[in-house]
């Protein structure tokens, strides 16, 4: 072994390589310094490692022999950093081996460097415009991603509906300040809002209540994240038959940190008031609470408490960091609310427009049964539609096309359905004097809402009243609406649709490898008939964990194969938009920003190992910038060879850069206790030319952005 390896002592057996099983064998790890060309990590020590030895327990197969080297196992990660340095070439090349399965031996896995060239043909005879529609997002209220997550709405349950209309009922995650014996509380219907009946009655018992007083607190959900100098805006409907001080607060979790809090009076009278107060956050806490105390012995009422930060984005309700990373992905579509919250377990749970709309503490909100939380609809229609015009995107419009996940309505039964969609359209597209278009006007916005695009139901395709409900939502808008795009549920992908449809839907969920190998399935597809929103896609299996730096490689490579066939895939969108972590997936999507109606170039790799690569270019014009992204699904390094002609302006080294996303172990997720751990990281490019040379690290995405004079060149591997 090279002397500048030090055995760290510790041995690890294995029974299986790659999936094969072969001899027992024990590895012994060698530590080293960090300037090999290959490092890797002892699961024990976790140090890194230039080699180890493999002791062959078992000599029927392979033979005797030590043998040392890198080699791939599950627990050992290749770091991929390259040097000049002739040493560790040296070292590198002495310790490679072979290991044999029977008589055979897996030679094109063991190579630690793989070499392939790329040609992209840039010339204009050859480009095919990408549509500016081809990358978007799509939203549904699932993990809580509108609830708890870009709606701002801090309390959770806020109307007390949650727990159903039959009272008293349960509050959670109400609950009480003080003991039994202090104070009471319990739902009833003695609301003033007709949609909206369930109240919270407290009686206060005590005649001298401890100092801070006794009442309820909501943490929202999973704690209220309360930042120092912002300002939080309470709004609660009261009602007392005695005046009575209640004093409002923002607290710890424990609430013994004060972070805000106010004196609210409530005079004594029958009627329902609305009481607004502003707090202004003197601390931070990421866990807070709000509470509601009083030291009065009485009877208070409490409904529709809300609380939200006053800096949401343009004041429409959506929180500011979330949307500024949305608008970061420059997307081209909102595809909204669902999914199959837009269809119910039951169609009674079903998302109804109507009921989303108008004042929100008239809206009753619903348990939304497929992902099994109550949503009291805050956002609802018309703020998707708001979101929408704040985005720059294009709305899509999902709805419900009479069919849930356990229940269908009948053709014959169908009309009122969708009469409630044209309904709905109005209500986007009317005029401020139309029935639905004043009802958009009075809730402050007169101009139309423009919705070009809606689909006829969510997975349904195949269900017994499908085609026949599909049909006549169908004919019923085109001839309303002649220029709206309707999008089926069924795939024409592979097999022609049975009926008229302007796109069609495809989803895909799938472990990296399929998905991976997915990004040439529209090469088949027919370039007549409507053509493919990939309106759900992503990594999805145990393979690739909940967000992995693998399963981000292989959706890369997927959307490669998107805009290659942009000429029959007309949109995409990744499923789901927000789960409660972070996700290295965000990080790709931004990398394929500048798709969306550039102009496609063709490309070809060539290489022993191009199976492990993905490859597509794109253009802009009128540009002084390039981009080239690279995506390595391989855990080799390759050395890539790339060869661009019939480019329109050269390309140029100064200011040139490169923007890697990799990470030490192909599994590493982001998550909130560390945020960054996979991240895009940009350097200089000091080679950037028309012919250059790049090295891929293993399972990495590169992009290089390119200094041009004129044109944009995005290649994307």
């Amino acid at each position: 072994m090279n002397d500048k390896l030090t055995n760290c002592g510790h041995q690890i057996t294995i029974m299986e390589y790659a999936g094969f099983p072969f001899p027992t064998v024990a590895l012994k790890v060698y530590t080293s310094d960090l300037t090999s060309l290959f490092l890797w990590t002892c699961p024990r020590c976790k140090g890194y490692t230039k080699g180890f030895e493999v002791i062959y327990r078992d000599h029927s197969t392979c033979g005797e022999g030590r043998h040392a080297g890198p080699t791939r196992i599950d627990k050992w990660k290749r770091m991929g950093i390259t040097s000049n340095d002739a040493a560790p070439r040296a070292v590198l090349l002495r310790f490679l081996f072979l290991l044999c399965i029977g008589c055979k031996c897996l030679a094109s896995e063991v190579e630690a460097t793989q070499t392939a060239t790329l040609a992209v043909d840039a010339s204009p005879q050859l480009a095919r415009k990408i549509p500016d529609t081809l990358f978007g997002i799509f939203f549904e209220e699932i993990n809580h991603a509108g609830a708890g997550g870009i709606w701002a709405e801090l309390v959770s349950n806020r109307g007390f509906e949650a727990g159903g209309l039959h009272t008293p009922s349960n509050i959670d995650p109400w609950s009480i300040i003080g003991d039994d014996s202090s104070v009471f509380v319990e739902t009833d219907r003695t609301s003033c809002f007709s949609r909206n009946i369930v109240a919270l009655r407290m009686e206060v018992l005590c005649d001298n209540c401890p100092t801070g007083g006794v009442g309820v607190y909501n943490p929202g959900f999973w704690g209220m994240n309360i930042e120092e100098g912002k300002v939080y805006n309470l709004v609660m409907f009261v009602k007392s038959p005695e005046t009575t001080d209640l004093t409002v607060s923002l607290t710890s979790s424990n609430g013994l940190q004060n972070l805000a809090s106010a004196t609210v009076t409530v005079s004594g009278e029958s009627n329902w008031i609305k009481v607004e107060q502003k707090l202004v956050a003197k601390g931070t806490n990421r866990t807070s609470r709000l509470q509601i105390t009083t030291n009065k012995k009485g009877v208070v009422w409490f409904d529709q408490v809300s609380l939200m930060p006053e800096d949401t984005y343009k004041g429409h309700g959506f929180r500011t960091e979330l949307i500024s990373m949305i608008l970061d992905l420059k997307p081209r579509f909102l595809r909204f609310p669902g999914g199959c919250f837009v269809e119910g377990g039951w169609l009674r749970n079903a998302f109804r427009w109507r009921e989303s709309i108008g004042p929100w503490e008239e809206r009753p909100g619903h348990f939304g049964d497929v992902w099994h939380y109550w949503t009291d609809d805050g956002l609802g229609y018309y703020e998707f539609l708001q979101l929408a015009e704040d985005l720059g995107t294009e709305p899509i419009w999902v709805f419900n096309n009479g069919v849930s996940h356990n229940d269908e309505v009948d053709t014959v039964a169908i009309a009122p359905f969708v009469k409630d969609v044209l309904d709905s359209i109005e209500f986007a597209r009317g005029s401020a004097n139309s029935t639905w278009g004043s009802v958009r006007a009075a809730m402050g916005h007169p101009e139309p809402f423009p919705v070009k695009y809606v689909a006829i139901g969510n997975e349904d395709c195949g269900k017994k009243f499908y085609r026949g409900n599909y049909l006549k939502f169908y004919n019923a808008i085109r001839q309303a609406y002649p220029d709206i795009q309707m999008i089926s549920n069924c795939d024409g992908s592979s097999t022609p649709l049975d009926h008229p449809a302007d796109l069609y839907d495809f989803h895909v969920y799938n472990d990296s490898k399929t998905l991976f190998n997915m990004k040439s399935t529209f090469d088949r597809t027919s370039r007549s008939g409507p053509k493919a929103f990939v309106s759900e896609y992503a990594v999805w299996r145990g393979d690739a964990g909940r967000g992995s730096l693998l399963a981000s490689l292989a959706e890369a490579a997927f959307l490669t194969g998107l805009e290659k066939n942009s000429d029959i895939v007309s949109m995409a969108s990744y499923a789901p938009l927000f789960v409660n972590d972070n996700d290295q997936t965000y990080w790709m999507q931004t990398l394929f920003r500048e798709s969306s109606g550039a102009m496609f170039h063709p490309t070809t790799i060539s290489s022993s190992y191009s199976g492990s690569l993905a490859a597509s270019a794109i253009t802009w014009q009128d540009s002084e910038n390039s981009f080239l992204r690279v995506i390595n699904f391989g855990s080799d390094a390759v050395t890539l060879t790339i060869s661009t002609s019939g480019l329109q302006a050269s390309i140029n080294a100064l200011g040139s850069t490169a923007t890697v996303l990799t990470s030490a172990d192909v599994m590493d997720e982001n998550s909130f206790s560390n945020p960054t751990k996979v991240v895009p990281v940009k350097s200089d490019l000091s080679n950037a030319a028309e012919q250059m040379q790049v090295t891929l690290a293993p399972r990495s995405f590169s992009s290089f952005d390119l200094a041009l004079a004129q044109s944009k060149l995005v290649a994307e591997m």
